[in-house]
């Protein structure tokens, strides 16, 4: 009866210790808890919901916006072909320039379809090739799709054909009208926009009803072949390449052992738009990077996100990565800010102020190119051979 008794006084001191062990974990005991998440960004690390964010709530509605300006811009540009005279011709123009803007937002979406289908090769590259845009207008067919074509087409060649023909309007119309080769130059105004027209329904078709978008969120991966990395390549890429050298560093001559090139800024024919553009397409930018909703203003996961749960910190200063990206981002606007609409006039009147605005955005390339591919771990797979 003893033994029985001590026997179960025992088990009973077995029970209360488990007991009171449990309590203990439940009040804080364990070595090693887990953070509650961040209220202010739910997702954390998820890429697929960043992606998610990015593809359903900027690259595919941004896509639709610019889709409408350019069909607009289509329209404008077929009632100009069939009766060219100063309205027409206004109201080309002003639905090529505000095509022309809305493209800045969608130029960096690199990443699938249009780097795939090499679309701004069939839209943006500058300075247009007057010469050789001459040429194919007399030529008995045409190539568009060859490399050596792609200046001669675009928002740039249409910047020559609309602005650049001659120095007054009625001298332009002339080239439409009265001039021998007038109706081929109508002819190849349609073939470059009709050109235009076809690669772009292709992307957006990639992107919709042909299955990329359920492709791109949910190819996760951070290796060379994920979605991450392809976008995170894109994107430094086209800020790199494409803004702070194409719009400053070479029309202000820092990538050209100092010879500015005042003929190689954007819409070098339309004087004032140049700024605008650059502008646009620097916004653009920073508004990706934050995760900005095309729709509502409201940021979303996005590269800003991804690297404050990932906890990134600026070598220098300690402060978050994100912070001090989006602090040189401001930089560059600043600088950006302080430029006069005519940046080819900037380059020859005022040319260390554009050189600043490269000088700025070169101190975002690196932090962009370095300290945050390094956070995320992603390699950098394109080449620049400027030293960066």
């Amino acid at each position: 009866m003893i033994y029985l008794r001590w026997k179960t006084f025992a088990v009973l001191c077995l029970f209360m210790g488990i007991v009171w062990a449990c309590s203990s974990s439940k009040e804080g005991g364990d070595p090693d808890p887990k953070p509650d998440p961040d209220p202010t960004n739910p997702v954390g690390t998820d890429r697929k919901a960043m992606l998610t964010h990015l593809a359903d709530h900027i690259i595919l509605p941004s896509y639709a916006n610019f889709k409408t300006k350019f069909d607009l811009m289509l329209t404008k540009s077929d009632a100009f072909a069939a009766k060219p005279d100063p309205t027409t011709l206004t109201e080309f123009r002003q639905a090529w320039a505000d095509a022309y803007v809305e493209w800045q937002k969608v130029e960096l979406f690199d990443v699938g379809p249009a780097e795939s289908r090499t679309l701004r090769y069939f839209f943006n590259i500058y300075p247009a090739n007057a010469a050789g845009i001459e040429e194919n207008i007399v030529a008995p067919s045409v190539v568009l799709d060859l490399p050596s074509a792609y200046p001669k087409q675009g928002f740039p060649a249409i910047d020559y054909l609309i602005n650049g023909l001659a120095a007054t309007d009625d001298a332009i119309l002339q080239r439409y009208t009265t001039v021998a080769d007038a109706a081929k130059r109508i002819a190849y105004l349609k073939l470059i926009t009709n050109q235009m027209k076809t690669v772009l329904t292709a992307v957006i078709t990639d992107w919709t009803t042909g299955g990329y978008r359920d492709k791109f969120v949910n190819s996760t991966g951070i290796d060379v072949g994920g979605s991450t990395s392809k976008l995170v390549n894109g994107y430094v890429l086209h800020y790199e390449r494409y803004i702070r050298s194409g719009k400053f560093g070479i029309p202000s001559g820092a990538m050209a052992n100092g010879v500015p090139a005042p003929d190689k800024v954007e819409a070098f024919y339309k004087k004032d738009l140049a700024l605008t553009l650059a502008k646009t397409a620097h916004q653009a930018v920073v508004d990706f990077f934050n995760g900005k909703d095309v729709k509502t203003g409201q940021e979303g996961p996005g590269f800003k996100s991804y690297l404050n749960a990932l906890g990134a910190k600026d070598s220098q200063t300690g402060k978050s990565l994100a912070e001090v990206i989006n602090a040189q981002f401001d930089a560059s606007a600043a600088k950006l800010n302080a430029l006069k609409p005519n940046l080819s006039d900037e380059v020859k009147t005022n040319n260390a102020a554009v050189t600043a605005v490269y000088t700025e955005m070169q101190r975002a390339v690196r932090m962009l190119k370095v300290d945050m591919t390094s956070a995320m771990s992603i390699t950098i797979t394109y080449v620049d051979t400027d030293g960066d």
